[in-house]
Protein backbone atom coordinates (compact mmCIF):
# COMPACT_ATOMS: atom_id res chain seq x y z
CA UNK A 1 0.00 0.00 0.00
CA UNK A 2 2.80 2.41 1.02
CA UNK A 3 4.09 1.77 -2.77
CA UNK A 4 0.87 2.59 -4.07
CA UNK A 5 0.59 5.78 -1.90
CA UNK A 6 4.02 6.80 -3.52
CA UNK A 7 3.20 6.16 -7.10
CA UNK A 8 -0.26 8.32 -6.79
CA UNK A 9 1.95 10.83 -5.10
CA UNK A 10 4.56 11.00 -8.20
CA UNK A 11 2.29 11.11 -10.53
CA UNK A 12 0.06 13.34 -9.30
CA UNK A 13 3.11 15.65 -8.78
CA UNK A 14 4.98 14.78 -11.74
CA UNK A 15 2.16 14.38 -13.91
CA UNK A 16 -0.74 16.18 -12.94
CA UNK A 17 1.04 19.13 -12.41
CA UNK A 18 2.61 19.34 -16.02
CA UNK A 19 -0.77 19.07 -17.01
CA UNK A 20 -2.02 21.92 -14.87
CA UNK A 21 0.63 24.33 -15.65
CA UNK A 22 -0.30 23.52 -19.34
CA UNK A 23 -3.33 24.60 -18.99
CA UNK A 24 -2.80 27.62 -16.74
CA UNK A 25 0.31 28.78 -19.36
CA UNK A 26 -1.40 28.27 -22.44
CA UNK A 27 -5.30 29.71 -21.67
CA UNK A 28 -6.74 32.62 -20.60
CA UNK A 29 -6.17 31.07 -16.83
CA UNK A 30 -2.73 32.20 -17.07
CA UNK A 31 -3.85 35.09 -15.03
CA UNK A 32 -4.36 33.41 -11.94
CA UNK A 33 -0.68 32.47 -11.97
CA UNK A 34 0.13 34.88 -9.40
CA UNK A 35 -2.17 33.76 -6.90
CA UNK A 36 -0.78 30.30 -7.38
CA UNK A 37 2.48 31.39 -5.91
CA UNK A 38 1.10 32.73 -2.96
CA UNK A 39 -0.65 29.43 -2.02
CA UNK A 40 2.73 27.81 -2.86
CA UNK A 41 4.45 29.95 -0.35
CA UNK A 42 2.70 29.13 2.50
CA UNK A 43 1.89 25.45 1.77
CA UNK A 44 6.12 25.25 1.43
CA UNK A 45 7.09 27.25 4.41
CA UNK A 46 3.79 25.65 6.44
CA UNK A 47 5.22 22.27 5.76
CA UNK A 48 8.67 22.26 6.37
CA UNK A 49 8.87 24.49 9.65
CA UNK A 50 5.26 22.51 11.33
CA UNK A 51 5.14 18.92 9.65
CA UNK A 52 9.10 18.03 8.32
CA UNK A 53 11.28 19.86 10.65
CA UNK A 54 9.81 18.22 13.69
CA UNK A 55 9.31 15.14 12.58
CA UNK A 56 13.39 15.43 12.26
CA UNK A 57 13.79 16.32 15.36
CA UNK A 58 11.55 13.40 16.66
CA UNK A 59 14.65 11.20 15.73
CA UNK A 60 17.62 13.75 15.69
CA UNK A 61 18.80 16.05 18.02
CA UNK A 62 18.30 19.85 17.50
CA UNK A 63 22.25 20.99 16.94
CA UNK A 64 22.02 17.85 13.83
CA UNK A 65 18.67 19.34 12.34
CA UNK A 66 20.00 22.66 12.26
CA UNK A 67 23.75 21.48 10.45
CA UNK A 68 22.12 19.39 7.65
CA UNK A 69 19.14 22.03 7.48
CA UNK A 70 22.17 24.52 6.85
CA UNK A 71 24.51 22.43 4.34
CA UNK A 72 21.09 21.99 2.45
CA UNK A 73 20.05 25.69 2.53
CA UNK A 74 23.49 26.44 1.14
CA UNK A 75 23.78 23.33 -1.50
CA UNK A 76 20.67 24.84 -2.98
CA UNK A 77 22.41 28.15 -3.58
CA UNK A 78 25.30 27.10 -4.94
CA UNK A 79 23.41 24.95 -7.22
CA UNK A 80 20.94 27.72 -8.29
CA UNK A 81 23.96 30.10 -8.57
CA UNK A 82 25.86 27.29 -11.30
CA UNK A 83 22.42 26.85 -13.24
CA UNK A 84 22.63 30.50 -13.09
CA UNK A 85 26.08 30.92 -14.88
CA UNK A 86 25.71 28.60 -17.05
CA UNK A 87 21.96 29.65 -18.30
CA UNK A 88 24.32 32.93 -18.79
CA UNK A 89 27.46 31.55 -20.24
CA UNK A 90 25.02 29.07 -22.23
CA UNK A 91 24.96 28.59 -26.32
CA UNK A 92 21.67 29.62 -27.66
CA UNK A 93 18.44 28.12 -27.47
CA UNK A 94 19.56 24.63 -27.67
CA UNK A 95 21.42 24.78 -24.73
CA UNK A 96 18.48 26.95 -22.80
CA UNK A 97 16.10 23.97 -23.53
CA UNK A 98 18.39 21.07 -22.06
CA UNK A 99 19.70 23.05 -19.08
CA UNK A 100 15.40 23.71 -18.36
CA UNK A 101 14.87 20.13 -18.90
CA UNK A 102 17.84 18.22 -17.46
CA UNK A 103 17.60 20.29 -14.34
CA UNK A 104 14.11 20.03 -13.93
CA UNK A 105 13.89 16.09 -14.53
CA UNK A 106 17.27 16.26 -12.02
CA UNK A 107 15.05 18.00 -9.28
CA UNK A 108 11.94 15.59 -10.08
CA UNK A 109 13.96 12.71 -8.91
CA UNK A 110 15.43 14.04 -5.86
CA UNK A 111 11.47 15.46 -4.94
CA UNK A 112 10.17 11.17 -5.83
CA UNK A 113 12.77 10.46 -3.36
CA UNK A 114 12.03 12.79 -0.72
CA UNK A 115 8.14 11.65 -1.16
CA UNK A 116 8.80 8.05 -0.27
CA UNK A 117 10.89 9.30 2.54
CA UNK A 118 8.18 11.33 3.89
CA UNK A 119 5.71 8.38 3.09
CA UNK A 120 7.87 5.65 4.93
CA UNK A 121 8.02 8.11 7.86
CA UNK A 122 4.57 8.57 8.19
CA UNK A 123 1.45 8.26 5.33
CA UNK A 124 -0.20 11.50 6.84
CA UNK A 125 3.28 13.20 6.64
CA UNK A 126 3.69 11.95 2.95
CA UNK A 127 0.52 13.42 2.00
CA UNK A 128 1.27 16.82 3.41
CA UNK A 129 4.85 16.16 1.60
CA UNK A 130 2.57 15.74 -1.88
CA UNK A 131 0.38 18.62 -1.36
CA UNK A 132 3.73 20.68 -0.68
CA UNK A 133 5.47 19.35 -3.71
CA UNK A 134 2.35 19.68 -6.23
CA UNK A 135 2.12 23.57 -4.69
CA UNK A 136 5.45 24.56 -5.81
CA UNK A 137 5.87 22.19 -8.77
CA UNK A 138 2.65 24.25 -10.57
CA UNK A 139 4.26 27.98 -10.74
CA UNK A 140 7.85 25.81 -11.41
CA UNK A 141 6.29 24.32 -14.32
CA UNK A 142 4.29 27.30 -15.83
CA UNK A 143 7.91 29.00 -15.49
CA UNK A 144 9.15 26.60 -17.79
CA UNK A 145 6.40 26.45 -19.83
CA UNK A 146 7.14 30.77 -20.20
CA UNK A 147 10.46 30.19 -21.15
CA UNK A 148 10.67 26.90 -23.22
CA UNK A 149 7.63 29.09 -24.95
CA UNK A 150 9.63 32.13 -25.61
CA UNK A 151 12.60 30.80 -27.05
CA UNK A 152 10.67 29.33 -29.90
CA UNK A 153 9.80 25.93 -28.61
CA UNK A 154 6.43 24.74 -30.10
CA UNK A 155 3.27 24.21 -27.09
CA UNK A 156 2.98 20.33 -27.89
CA UNK A 157 6.87 20.00 -27.63
CA UNK A 158 6.89 21.95 -24.63
CA UNK A 159 4.04 19.74 -23.05
CA UNK A 160 6.06 16.54 -24.18
CA UNK A 161 9.69 17.84 -22.64
CA UNK A 162 8.28 18.93 -19.18
CA UNK A 163 6.00 15.54 -19.09
CA UNK A 164 9.30 13.90 -19.45
CA UNK A 165 11.15 15.41 -16.75
CA UNK A 166 8.05 15.25 -14.62
CA UNK A 167 8.04 11.65 -14.63
CA UNK A 168 11.25 11.63 -13.39
CA UNK A 169 9.49 11.68 -9.50
CA UNK A 170 8.07 8.53 -10.26
CA UNK A 171 11.53 7.10 -10.92
CA UNK A 172 12.65 8.89 -7.53
CA UNK A 173 9.69 7.46 -5.83
CA UNK A 174 10.38 4.18 -6.74
CA UNK A 175 14.15 3.99 -6.51
CA UNK A 176 13.75 6.07 -3.01
CA UNK A 177 11.01 3.52 -1.54
CA UNK A 178 14.00 0.32 -2.09
CA UNK A 179 16.37 2.24 -0.96
CA UNK A 180 15.77 3.65 2.09
CA UNK A 181 13.44 0.53 3.27
CA UNK A 182 17.30 -0.56 3.81
CA UNK A 183 18.47 2.27 5.39
CA UNK A 184 15.70 3.76 7.92
CA UNK A 185 18.11 5.55 9.33
CA UNK A 186 18.44 7.99 6.37
CA UNK A 187 14.90 9.13 6.55
CA UNK A 188 15.01 12.17 9.28
CA UNK A 189 18.26 13.25 6.89
CA UNK A 190 15.97 13.53 4.24
CA UNK A 191 13.07 14.78 5.49
CA UNK A 192 15.71 17.65 6.76
CA UNK A 193 16.63 18.34 3.61
CA UNK A 194 13.33 18.42 2.24
CA UNK A 195 12.58 21.00 4.52
CA UNK A 196 15.39 22.92 3.51
CA UNK A 197 14.25 22.35 -0.14
CA UNK A 198 10.97 23.97 0.53
CA UNK A 199 12.14 26.69 2.54
CA UNK A 200 15.04 27.68 0.01
CA UNK A 201 12.20 27.51 -2.76
CA UNK A 202 9.54 29.77 -0.90
CA UNK A 203 12.17 32.60 0.15
CA UNK A 204 14.58 32.89 -2.50
CA UNK A 205 12.39 32.18 -5.61
CA UNK A 206 8.69 32.48 -5.24
CA UNK A 207 8.88 35.49 -2.22
CA UNK A 208 10.74 37.61 -4.82
CA UNK A 209 7.65 37.00 -7.46
CA UNK A 210 4.86 38.40 -4.89
CA UNK A 211 6.79 41.12 -3.91
CA UNK A 212 6.77 42.70 -7.46
CA UNK A 213 3.31 43.48 -6.80
CA UNK A 214 2.96 46.41 -4.36
CA UNK A 215 -0.92 47.70 -4.66
CA UNK A 216 -2.82 46.87 -1.53
CA UNK A 217 -5.11 44.69 -3.43
CA UNK A 218 -2.55 42.72 -4.30
CA UNK A 219 -0.93 42.71 -0.58
CA UNK A 220 -4.67 41.17 0.47
CA UNK A 221 -4.73 39.00 -2.35
CA UNK A 222 -1.12 37.01 -1.51
CA UNK A 223 -2.37 37.19 2.34
CA UNK A 224 -5.64 35.62 1.42
CA UNK A 225 -4.11 32.75 -0.31
CA UNK A 226 -0.86 32.62 1.40
CA UNK A 227 -2.70 31.74 4.72
CA UNK A 228 -4.88 29.35 2.59
CA UNK A 229 -1.90 27.53 1.53
CA UNK A 230 -0.91 27.26 5.65
CA UNK A 231 -4.54 25.96 6.45
CA UNK A 232 -4.06 23.50 3.99
CA UNK A 233 -0.75 21.80 5.38
CA UNK A 234 -2.49 22.51 9.22
CA UNK A 235 -5.79 20.77 7.89
CA UNK A 236 -3.45 18.01 6.74
CA UNK A 237 -2.06 17.56 10.15
CA UNK A 238 -4.97 17.38 12.32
Amino acid sequence: MTLLAILGATLAGGVLSVLLAALVSMTVLRRIAGKLVGFAVGVLLAAALLDLLPEALAELSAPRVGSVLLAGLLAFFFLQKLALWRHDHGGGTDATVTLIVFGDGVHNFVDGVLLAAAFLQDPALGMTTAVAVIAHEIPQEIGDFMVLLAVGVSRNRALALNALSGAAMVAGGVVGFAALQAVTGAVPYLLTLAAASFLYLATADLVPLLQRERRGLDFAAQLIVLLLGVGVVLAGSV
